[in-house]
């Protein structure tokens, strides 16, 4: 078979695979209750029993296959790795292509409800020429993509990746979105600047990694507060992750709860929003008990908690030793910052970052997981900040 087949793919999960999950949900070792009446010392112990006991008892564990083989999945393998993605094609002619990718500790599984209002817009309050064509790859060690066996995957490779999926695909013009890791993927492909890409779409702002920002005005000096607070009480996992991913692996393939806390432990407005589900059956948006817990769900038949964390740390590497400022986008920029995101990016900054910058706004409502807990307001956002380029 040539390497550069796409292959159609089903997710078949053993049932003894089911019956491990509860046998060893069954079988927790609690830690006494934390010290303190906030997350300050970590996920707090009411909120982690609920969501084990709800996976345990209520929670339908066929749910992540059935979501996932509802929809058309494909493998391809493109440098030594096989990619799992879905591609729904939009009923509408002139649908224009979008690749999207999910960040951590996320999966496919965070952008599902987007497809219908993407992809069929007619069906969702939309019109005909809002349509995109719709390509979810899982980043390679997440979800059902492959292990990479060998470091360099870090998001420049990932993207080049990406490239070589769309054309695969028989897409000659294109264009991309991401937040979390997915932002720093399309970053990455807006400054390579890949033959077809016509522009890209962001919700994180991961220039700022780069260093110090300007704060000279209100706006700014509350985005440089919010980063400073989440690198001092909010950057746990992020650093394990970038420098010891191997070392926490051992408990996210071993232990169900051990993995669900690690993920729950993400920024301070997600964590309250999933506890409020769990705790006092609030969801969010797309934020409920299930939606939750089929991401889990899906991290551990699939057994990619190491896998998945090791892309932090090639992340962390590829950046200390690039040694010199990455080249500017080339391509025509959107940005939307929503207002419960670890930090509001000022249009200062995000124009800084992307001098060619043709989309700026600010939400009114959304979080750090814009596309899964509001998914029509994303999907708004999307369409207009790509409808120039239709």
């Amino acid at each position: 078979m040539s390497t550069d087949t796409v292959r159609p793919f089903r997710v078949e999960i053993p049932d003894g695979a089911l019956d491990d999950l509860r046998r060893r949900l069954a079988a927790v070792r609690w830690p006494s209750e934390e010290l303190v009446g906030d997350r300050s010392q970590g996920v707090q112990l009411a909120t982690l029993q609920e969501l084990a006991r709800y996976w345990a008892s209520d929670y339908d564990l066929g749910r992540v296959q059935a979501r996932l083989n509802a929809l058309p999945q494909f493998m391809t393998e493109i440098d030594g790795v096989d990619v799992h993605f879905l591609h729904i094609r939009s009923p509408h002619e002139q649908a224009l292509p979008l690749v999207m990718t999910h960040g951590w500790p996320g999966s496919v599984i965070e952008l599902l409800e987007t497809i219908g209002p993407l992809t069929d817009p007619t069906a969702h309050g939309g019109a005909a020429g809002d349509a995109f064509d719709l390509v979810l790859p899982s980043l390679p060690g997440y979800g059902f993509s492959g292990e990479p066996a060998e470091v360099g995957w870090d998001p420049a490779r990932i993207a080049r990746a990406w490239a070589v999926l769309m054309g695969r695909l028989g897409y000659g013009r294109f264009v991309a979105q991401g937040g979390d890791v997915g932002a720093s993927v399309t970053d990455a492909m807006g400054r390579q600047a890949p033959p077809g890409l016509a522009g890209i779409h962001l919700n994180l702002l991961v220039t700022v990694l780069a260093g110090p920002q300007p704060t000279e005005s209100e706006q700014e000096h509350a985005a440089a507060d919010a980063l400073t607070s989440f690198r001092t009480s909010g950057f746990g996992y992020f650093l394990e992750q970038a420098t010891r991913p191997q070392t926490i692996g051992y408990a996210l393939l071993d232990s169900p709860v051990a993995l669900a806390a690690w993920m729950l432990d993400h920024d301070t407005d997600s964590y309250h929003k999933i506890t409020a589900a769990f705790l006092d059956d609030e969801p969010t948006g797309g934020l409920t008990r299930d939606h939750i817990l089929d991401n889990i769900t899906l991290y551990w038949l699939t057994g990619t908690g190491a896998s998945a964390a090791r892309s932090y740390w090639e992340s962390g590497r590829a950046a200390a030793a690039a040694g010199q400022p990455p080249p500017p986008v080339q391509v025509p920029v959107g940005f939307t910052t929503f207002p419960d995101e670890i930090f509001q990016a000022p249009r200062s900054w995000v124009e800084r970052g992307y001098p060619t910058l043709s989309y700026f706004h600010q939400a009114d409502k959304g979080g750090h997981f814009a596309a899964w807990e509001q998914p029509r307001l994303f999907t708004t956002e999307l369409r207009a900040a790509f409808n120039s380029l239709r």
